[in-house]
């Protein structure tokens, strides 16, 4: 995926949401546009404190990066790897090398997904934890589908390889600076 390009989003469940559904978050300046809109009664914190974030604003907020974090076990021990992935729905579509670690370790587990955007300078962003169930995308007509969005693995060479994780919990926390 190249750099400054959204990631690649088959269908959101935000888009059903008209108060959300016209706003622009991945782009330029949009960050701050949606976390004000998110604000309750659109005014500022007296202290930057973390605020929940409904399920629709974490979807809406998931389709404006295309990279995130997976937390797996592995060998008994947490692992947590980079990755890219796009929304399907509500469902966590991750591109992985069908033969490596991460694909091996997440057939029909249980795992917890991590994407975040944090502006240093002021202290404006948010972060979204997903944990569910994950299978790989094995019907021919969806990793086609999947494969035209332009989501590519991370791992250098390889196959492409879909994980698809169904939140059971979706979660979110926005520091409004």
């Amino acid at each position: 995926m190249p750099p400054g390009r959204p990631p690649a989003t088959v269908r959101a469940e935000a888009d059903h949401q008209p108060e959300l559904r016209d706003l622009r978050p991945c782009e330029p300046g949009g960050l701050g546009q949606i976390l004000h809109v998110m604000e309750p009664n659109g005014s500022s914190p007296s202290a930057p404190s973390w605020q929940q974030l409904t399920k629709a604003e974490c979807l809406l907020l998931l389709a404006c990066v295309g990279v995130g974090r997976v937390v797996y076990t592995r060998r008994a021990m947490p692992a947590v790897e980079l990755v890219s992935f796009a929304l399907d729905e509500s469902d966590i579509v991750i591109s992985t090398d069908p033969d490596g670690a991460l694909a091996a370790a997440t057939h029909h587990t249980v795992v917890a997904f991590e994407a975040d955007q944090v502006d240093m300078a002021t202290w404006l962003g948010w972060s979204v934890t997903a944990v569910g169930r994950s299978r790989h995308v094995t019907e021919a007509h969806d990793v086609a589908r999947l494969r035209d969005t332009g989501l590519r693995s991370l791992e250098p060479g390889g196959q492409e390889h879909f994980i698809r994780v169904t939140p059971d919990i979706l979660r979110g926390r926005r520091l409004p600076g």
